[in-house]
């Protein structure tokens, strides 16, 4: 594979740090931190805190996120988990009993325990700054205001009528002067500024010294004034949610409590001279090593990178591996997920059997170490032909909500070596109604659990939802090399491979490999709500060559022709084996991720 293509920007390159993510208000802020003295992880917490005010519309305080990170000074690599738990009273039999066939996309029976402000005070106990630097960024963004981007624009607009009707706190914060903010106009977020000012003020009150700081912090945040009222908020709310219904929530300040951030090993696969880091498959990490697992066999260094071969087999691979997905992960704390056996060698070598000439349109997860697969019964996955070894669907789900949030990223790399890829999510401004008292609102990552008691991703009290969240760190012979990842839901473990395989292979540095035309599969079933699936569909862009779209075509690809630059916003910092150099480079998709560095 080889390809040659005009980057639309340089990848940047130097000695002293690099920071990239989905805004530049974020990079800029993360690049201050390590001028001020910071390492990657208070860049990287600076930076995340900012995202949550500037993104409103991809995260929020009540959001969730991922971090995987590499200890220059343990040698450690390690995964922060900031994705919050389903509340004790979530149970699949209660949200059936409610009429549900599925967990709403939005309203306040989907919020589980906001998990980003936990995972940043657990990365942020490897850093150097003071809580306070660490927030004064986001602080001041939110008393003094920033620019709104068009999304955000769209985002409010989208749900402007139920904000008006129902959601009335997220119309005084959303809405200034009752209308949508325009473009390039100023947004203002007073009530959060206050709150993460008080969480400074209680913290430096409670405690002399770093350490102390952070974790009363996460005192009160948990176990204080922020967990009282969203304790009180949901227990008093009834909200309209994408069924049409009014509901109270289930979560309540014991949730909060009893949750903390843990630190993790990273599931790992050895990709050729390249080891690639992800979260355990509690999130959907893990698909990307099945995918590189199955790819491994197939000759891509001869293969056209703008080709049908490519895409083909990318493709194909994607759809096994998903598929997996769907059948067997879940939180590992309660279910038996055999991700050793997905891995295994003499598996992938049966799963990478099944591509064929033509595009697949069944859904075929595998048996590894024998075991059966099991796929949730519900009306969502009627639309797919299910494989002869899945079992049959029901009749498809009717209804659609309002379009689901979307999510942000970054990478940072410092000079000692540090290296960190995260990916914050959830807390949209149009997935819940804001909590006025403290600027934020809830978010609603327990849509991707099944109402299916047999199915491994089932809601169950205390569990992790099976999320779309997935950062990358990968090690080039066992030494850091490279952070990156994207927004975009399912999408977050194909866009990236994309880029990742025009790396490696296809010989293009960061910033080509991340503008180079990119595809990605809507075979499987979504992992938001309603659940839709697209059997055999191919997203792709039009810098494809017609001559490849007809090819895939005539494979039987259902082929979704966008724009040239309308897939992905992918991120990416590491080091030049070859020069020691630091290096980064950002989508210019969306015309909103940046990198810097020196």
């Amino acid at each position: 594979m080889s390809a040659t293509t005009d980057p639309t920007r340089p990848t940047l390159r130097g000695s002293f740090g690099m920071v990239a993510s989905t805004h530049w208000l974020a990079s800029a802020a993360g690049m201050a931190a390590l001028e001020r003295g910071g390492n990657a992880f208070d860049a990287a917490v600076t930076a995340g805190f900012v995202l949550q005010v500037v993104e409103p519309h991809l995260n929020g305080p009540g959001g969730e996120v991922p971090v995987i990170f590499r200890d220059a000074a343990t040698g450690e690599t390690a995964v922060v988990c900031g994705q919050g738990v389903a509340p004790a009273a979530a149970t699949a039999a209660g949200m059936r009993a409610l009429g549900l066939d599925l967990i709403p996309g939005t309203g306040l029976l989907p919020a589980c325990v906001p998990g980003a402000f936990g995972g940043w005070m657990r990365l942020a106990e490897r850093g150097r700054l003071p809580l306070r630097e660490l927030l004064a960024p986001a602080i001041g963004y939110a008393e003094h205001g920033f620019v709104v981007i068009p999304g955000i624009s769209a985002a409010i607009a989208s749900a402007e009528q139920l904000m008006r009707e129902d959601w009335t706190g997220s119309a005084e914060l959303y809405l200034p002067g009752g209308r949508v903010p325009a473009p390039g106009t100023v947004l203002r977020n007073p009530a959060l500024a206050a709150t993460y000012r008080r969480v400074v003020e209680h913290a430096e009150g409670v405690a002399g010294d770093r350490d102390g700081q952070l974790g009363a912090a996460v005192d009160a945040f948990y176990r204080g004034f922020v967990a009282d009222a969203i304790d009180a908020f949901v227990a008093t709310t009834p909200a309209l949610d994408a069924q049409g219904d009014r509901h109270k929530g289930l979560l309540s300040g014991d949730d909060l409590a009893r949750w903390g951030a843990t630190v993790e090993p990273p599931a790992t696969f050895a990709y050729g001279r390249y080891t690639i880091c992800k979260t355990q498959p509690w999130g959907q990490g893990p698909v990307q090593l099945q995918q590189l697992a199955l790819l491994a066999g197939f000759d891509l260094d001869g293969m056209d990178p703008m080709g049908p071969d490519l895409v083909h087999t990318v493709v194909e691979c994607a759809k096994l591996a998903f598929a997996d997905r769907e059948a067997w992960y879940g939180d590992p704390r309660y279910v038996d997920v055999p991700l050793g056996d997905l891995l295994d060698p003499a598996y992938t070598d049966r799963r990478r059997a099944l591509v064929g000439p033509a595009a697949s349109l069944e859904l075929r997860p595998g048996d590894p170490g024998g075991r059966r697969p099991y796929l949730p019964r519900v009306a969502a996955l009627a639309d797919l032909r299910i494989g002869p070894t899945a079992g049959g669907g029901e009749p498809t789900f009717g209804g659609a909500g309002p379009p689901h949030g979307d999510t942000c990223h970054l990478d940072v790399m410092d000079a000692d070596g540090n290296l960190v890829s995260a990916t914050p999510s959830g807390g949209w401004l149009m997935s819940s109604p804001v909590i006025s008292s403290i600027g934020f609102c809830l978010g609603t990552r327990g849509q991707m659990f099944w109402l299916d008691d047999a199915h491994p991703n089932a809601l169950g009290p205390g569990r992790r939802p099976r999320t779309t969240l997935s950062p990358t760190l990968a090690l080039r012979d066992g030494e850091p090399w490279l952070a990156f990842g994207t927004p975009g839901g399912d999408q977050q473990d194909q866009w990236p491979l994309a880029f990742l395989l025009r790396h490696v292979h296809g010989g293009l540095d960061l910033q080509a490999a991340i503008d180079a035309p990119t595809f990605h599969t809507n075979h499987f079933p979504s992992s938001f709500h309603p659940r839709d699936s697209h059997p055999g569909e191919v997203a792709i862009e039009s810098r494809f060559p017609e001559p490849t779209l007809t090819e895939l075509a005539r494979r039987g690809h259902h082929l979704d022709r966008t724009g040239p630059w309308a897939l992905g916003r992918v991120t990416a910092v590491g080091r030049d084996p070859d020069t020691g150099l630091l290096q980064a480079a950002a989508d210019p998709r969306g015309s909103q991720a940046y990198a810097v560095g020196r």
